[in-house]
């Protein structure tokens, strides 16, 4: 599962709607929005991410949430770590290699500390 697929996971499960409610509503099929929550889609473009939000009828820095989060819900990344240090390319290999037999508090862990190194540059916050 991805960050925009949790959320909107949880926006529809507190407002009790289901996902072929929710789908009919913003125009696309229920099994996209399935593969969306799953991960399995991409995250939607700024035109799907604003129907959801209108959907859900968030505003302000729930709104920018919700955008900040669907920039980071790639299920599929790519890292390009050409003209870069060496440890930056045992770095991307040894979490490909490892993340999906890492336990949840430690990818929790790991991803709190890249955070606290980066200030979240990913998306320009701090």
């Amino acid at each position: 599962m991805t960050p925009l697929g949790e959320k909107i996971r949880q926006l529809r499960r507190e407002r009790g709607v289901s996902q072929k409610e929710m789908a009919a509503s913003i125009g696309v099929s229920a099994a996209y929005l399935s593969s969306l929550e799953h991960g399995r889609a991409s995250p939607p473009n700024w035109a799907m991410i604003q129907k959801i939000i209108g959907y859900f009828n968030v505003i302000w820095d729930e709104a920018d949430e919700m955008q900040r989060i669907a920039e980071l819900s790639h299920p599929r990344v790519v890292v390009d770590t050409a003209r870069l240090a060496p440890e930056a390319t045992e770095l991307a290999n040894l979490l490909a290699a490892h993340i999906a037999s890492m336990k949840n508090a430690e990818v929790t862990l790991l991803l709190k500390q890249l955070r606290a190194i980066t200030g979240d540059r990913a998306t320009g916050k701090k």
